[in-house]
């Protein structure tokens, strides 16, 4: 099939760096301040172009961060609140307010089956009330497991815009099958529409918003600055966090390969590389449980700048990957035992904004 053909061209360029197990302590010691508290569970935030920040709280909670001063949004829908699901990510329109939409994903119940689902959908704010919501996309195979409904929503410089909708708990189904929703990063124009360059656009019975699969819980996706590639980083089992770099109909294994095992301890899969699927750039070992992530491009952080920042979910630190030759050479840990880091994303100030499970809203300080 021609998803495989996509697969195959790219097995091989994305190589894989094997992490050192080993983390370090920053040699700076960062400390940090709370620009929102009373939001337990900070899922997702982004910058206006004013400075301004707005946040989700897995609950079902919009607020409007200015000057430390946090304005509840009323209006969003009902959110479908069980397990890892709830109000998720967020995105504002890059080119906001002349497009004055704010994306979102958020888990939905089903309203003809039992369970649940990812669903994507964008509005505009009038008066810190939500106004002309529109459903772009609705996760299909509702499941009412509570496991991994990812999600991440990201831009890339062409106008396109990027989620995942992580696997739900069911993988031996949904990761490789290409008529199926879960396990997969999709990618559509900014008002929903599928574009028709999209990788499986005509083949018949497939989801034609996939634009990558083999995926199990992408909970961190970015731009690079540089070279406009959106990276992805998901969650393993026991082991095998992955970082992956997305490209137009890629199968990206799971859970065919991986270098993880189940919880329990025993094996799901033999091999952790298999030709037409591509390799991670990086995985962990542990896992970390990794959720959030940023390029750090900034003067504000001269030993962070030009390399990554991941939130772990499982030892409450953000991990400082340092990039050199296209591989990580070494790994770091800042602000060790704050709390479950959620997310992480750079202000329109320079500075690194990390929302923390428990504590809020806080700002890394240089």
């Amino acid at each position: 099939m021609r998803y495989l053909l996509f697969a195959l061209s790219l097995t091989g360029l994305i190589a894989c760096a094997q992490t050192d197990k080993n983390i370090k302590e920053s040699p700076k010691d960062y400390d940090y301040e709370v620009i929102a508290k009373d939001i337990p569970i900070l899922w997702g935030f982004d910058f206006f172009p004013d400075g301004s920040i707005i946040v989700t709280e897995k609950s079902g909670q919009l607020y409007h961060i200015k000057d430390k001063n946090k304005t509840e949004i009323t209006g969003f829908p009902e959110v479908y609140v069980r397990g890892q699901g709830g109000l998720m990510d967020l995105k504002i329109h890059p080119k906001y307010p002349e497009q004055p939409w704010i994306y979102a994903t958020y888990a939905k119940k089903s309203e003809t089956e039992v369970g649940g689902n990812t669903r994507l959908v964008r509005f505009q704010i009038n008066n810190n009330s939500i106004t002309d919501l529109e459903v772009l996309y609705q996760g299909e195979q509702p499941s009412k497991r509570g496991q991994h409904f990812g999600s991440r929503i990201e831009f890339d410089r062409d106008g396109y815009l990027y989620f995942s909708i992580g696997d739900r708990g069911n993988r031996d189904e949904n990761p490789q099958d290409i008529t199926r929703d879960n396990g997969k990063i999709y990618r559509l124009h900014d008002d929903g529409n599928i574009p028709e360059d999209n990788p499986f656009v005509d083949e018949v019975g497939a989801k034609k918003a996939i634009y990558s699969f083999g995926h199990r819980n992408p909970q961190g996706m970015e731009i690079h600055p540089e070279s406009g590639k959106i990276w992805v980083h998901e969650h393993g089992p026991r082991g095998g966090d992955e970082i992956n770099i997305i490209d137009k109909g890629v199968n990206y294994g799971w859970p065919v390969i991986s270098y993880g095992i189940n919880y329990s301890g025993t094996k799901f899969t033999d091999i952790t590389e298999k030709e037409g699927m591509a390799q991670p750039f990086h995985y962990w070992v542990p896992s970390i449980a990794p959720s959030g992530m940023t390029f750090v491009r900034s003067e504000k952080y001269p030993h962070l700048n030009s390399n990554i920042l991941v939130g772990s979910l499982k030892f409450q630190y953000v991990e400082h990957l340092v990039i050199e030759n296209d591989k990580v050479i070494k790994r770091e840990k800042l602000l060790e035992g704050i709390g479950r880091i959620r997310s992480i994303e750079q202000g329109t100030d320079g500075y690194v904004y990390v929302g923390v499970e428990g504590v809020g809203l806080v700002k890394l300080l240089n």
